[in-house]
């Protein structure tokens, strides 16, 4: 892809906050209400491509038929997945079960996280080749073409005799001033996990196999779930919240608030995603497709940023066990059909995408050379 920087109105960039090794820090409140854009925020113009007119037409898929006897309604349900694995791996889920208020709660908590001072979220900032803790515009990794975003992300061990993990987090973090965010984060990662297998039993039965197979492969998982703030940037139209990838976890499970930015690629045009209240964004990720033999694409998107107000979202990314080999079952492989990827594991596609690789269109592409030559440390 081009590297064509976008022409500004401006020949120097605003000064920025820089930590002791050098990496940018990502003050919010000072980043949106700045008049001019940081450097180390500009896109190339290729990645800034204007969104088409038309929103995405993805399937709204309703999960409560799995509940039912109705066999006619499931395979219904099937079809429409299928369709749109097949097509651009991307879909929406509607009567999930998750209750709104629980919903609710898991963005008042988001206010909370990102609201603490800038110092107490830098103290929790995460380290170097980890998940989970906090991320100011990924500036700990990169030094360009940064999003314009704040996370925060932990992991979630689906086997969990404590039922207190999220809870031990977050107070291990923040002390006893975050109690209620771990609370209601653990209540949110259980509720995604029955979520995320409810809609494996439907990609399983859209590919032909029993019922329970991906259930039974991701249930000994670790999952990863993210709070996403994109604060309002006046030059909107020279930044990304997120620039163009496809997900290297299995599956994604996201709720948007009602701000709108996600956007799918799909026939070279950009599709904005309505953002729907009552509904569960699902997408498919790297390794879901090389589970499927490449039957069920990895869904290419982006997230754009408001410039009057802020965009917040809640994602959790499904993943087997970290040693748990990723390969399709033989049903998926007929004879006559290549294997499309290598038997590999998900800490080795997490390695490449935390050391090696930053995740985009072509990770699984960029990702097999590296694993085949012994997953060299110099790549």
């Amino acid at each position: 892809m081009e590297s064509a920087t976008p022409t500004i109105g401006h020949t120097q960039s605003p000064k920025v906050l820089k930590d002791g090794n050098g990496a940018l820090i990502f003050d919010s409140i000072m980043m949106r209400n700045a008049s001019q854009i940081p450097k180390e925020f500009l896109w190339p113009s290729n990645d800034l491509i204007i969104t088409a007119d038309e929103e995405l037409n993805e399937p709204l898929v309703d999960l409560s038929v799995l509940k039912s006897e109705d066999h006619t309604a499931i395979a219904h349900a099937a079809q429409l997945v299928r369709e749109a694995c097949v097509k651009h791996g991307f879909f929406q889920v509607t009567n999930h079960g998750v209750d709104q208020e629980l919903i609710d709660a898991a963005y008042q908590e988001v206010d909370t996280i990102f609201g603490l001072p800038l110092e107490r979220k830098l103290a929790a900032r995460r380290q170097p080749g980890a998940v989970s803790g906090y991320s100011g515009a990924h500036a700990d990794r990169y030094s360009s073409k940064l999003p314009w975003k704040e996370c925060f992300s932990f992991k979630y061990a689906h086997i969990d005799h404590s039922h207190s993990q999220i809870l031990h987090y977050f107070t291990s973090l923040f002390g006893q001033d975050l109690r209620r965010s771990g609370i209601v984060y653990q209540k949110y990662c259980d509720a995604m996990k029955e979520l995320s297998f409810a809609i494996m039993e439907l990609l399983a039965i859209s590919l032909g196999l029993d019922r329970l197979y991906f259930k039974t492969f991701f249930e000994d998982g670790e999952s990863i779930m993210r709070c996403n703030s994109y604060p309002p940037c006046n030059n909107s139209s020279l930044t990304l919240g997120t620039g163009p990838h496809s997900d290297p976890t299995s599956l994604t499970v996201l709720h948007q608030d009602q701000v709108g930015g996600l956007e799918v690629y799909l026939d070279n045009k950009w599709f904005a995603v309505r953002p729907r209240p009552d509904a569960f964004v699902i997408n498919i990720g790297d390794t879901f497709m090389a589970l499927s033999n490449g039957k069920y694409k990895s869904c290419l998107h982006r997230a754009l940023v408001n410039r009057e107000v802020e965009r917040k979202s809640l994602v959790y990314f499904v993943n087997p066990k970290e040693d748990k080999t990723v390969k399709p079952t033989k049903k998926l492989c007929s004879s006559d059909e290549e294997r499309k990827y290598p038997d590999f594991t998900w800490s080795d596609l997490y390695e490449f995408t935390q050391k090696h690789y930053r995740a985009d269109v072509s990770t699984l592409q960029g990702f097999i050379p590296w694993f085949i030559a012994g997953k060299p440390s110099n790549y």
